[in-house]
């Protein structure tokens, strides 16, 4: 397995990286909560109506515990926390959350491992390949440059 990309140019005159190009991630399809529950029913005992009861159920439960100002580790895989964009005021008693909140967003990080080395690396990116994406792949729309 391998993480696909393509190629494309920075057409930002104004930019520092004009003229110069980078690699963009490619999605090549969606894997939804259905897809996942078949997927991993195939690697274990369990059904998937089963496995789709329980991760409907995580996520009810994960937006109830981010919405009690909590943060949610899951083993493995990371930790979720809710975050504020908002906008600043002069005076502390001038704050005002219905005013001054703009967003709520979640805020994902991934689980790091530390080696025997010392060396922190990323649970999800252990492993990982980049691999260009072949010019006539099928079932993959491409995507417009910037």
């Amino acid at each position: 397995m391998s993480v696909f990309y393509r190629l494309y140019k920075n057409t930002n005159s104004k930019s520092r990286a004009y003229n110069k190009w980078y690699a963009k991630a490619v999605v090549t399809n969606v894997v939804n909560t259905a897809k996942l529950a078949e997927i991993m029913q195939r690697n274990c005992t369990v059904k998937a109506s089963d496995i789709r009861a329980v991760l409907t159920e995580l996520v009810e439960t994960m937006r109830d515990q981010l919405q009690d100002s909590k943060r949610v580790k899951l083993d493995g895989l990371g930790s979720f926390k809710l975050g504020l964009s908002t906008d600043g005021v002069e005076d502390y008693d001038k704050f005002e959350p219905r005013k001054h909140v703009k967003d709520v967003h979640v805020i994902f990080t991934p689980e790091t491992t530390v080696d025997a080395n010392g060396t922190r690396s990323k649970t999800f990116l252990e492993g990982v390949t980049v691999t260009e994406l072949p010019k006539n792949a099928v079932g993959v729309e491409p995507e417009p440059e910037p």
